[in-house]
């Protein structure tokens, strides 16, 4: 696994980078990073699951080129270390299969879900240790 933090929009990564960001399992992104993601991605058959309660807490839902990390039932609720942990690994077990070698993402779980990045990195590094995924994280 190779990792690294730039400063960069993460928008502006080249197309072959898969995006990742985390969601609540109804599919709002009314705010924060998800609202960007919402409109420059069509993520509309992911809010349809979400209208079922198709969607799990704990896993991950690739749309196009975008990681949808379910880390918590509701929008207004926050993730735990523990969801996050459980929907990153589905993240991974999504790029194994797929060939995937490259994500860009912003600080996940760390804007308004308010999780420390540090322990999030440290999640991050242990998950995806023995992959050769590069993991590019972007902050303006």
């Amino acid at each position: 696994m190779e990792f690294q933090e730039i400063k960069k929009d993460l928008f502006s990564m080249p197309e072959d980078y898969c995006l990742a960001h985390c969601i609540s399992a109804d599919a709002k992104m009314g705010a924060g990073i998800a609202v960007q993601f919402r409109k420059r991605f069509k993520l509309s058959s992911l809010q349809e699951k979400a209208n079922r309660n198709e969607l799990l807490v704990g896993e991950c839902y690739k749309v196009e080129r975008v990681f949808n990390l379910i880390t918590k039932s509701k929008y207004w609720q926050k993730p735990t270390y523990d969801t996050l942990t459980l929907s990153l690994r589905a993240m991974k077990e999504i790029c194994l299969q797929e060939a995937v070698n490259q994500i860009a993402m912003p600080e996940i779980g760390c804007g308004l879900d308010k999780l420390q990045w540090e322990k999030v990195k440290e999640i991050i590094m242990k998950e995806f240790k023995d992959t050769p995924i590069q993991i590019t994280v972007c902050r303006l």
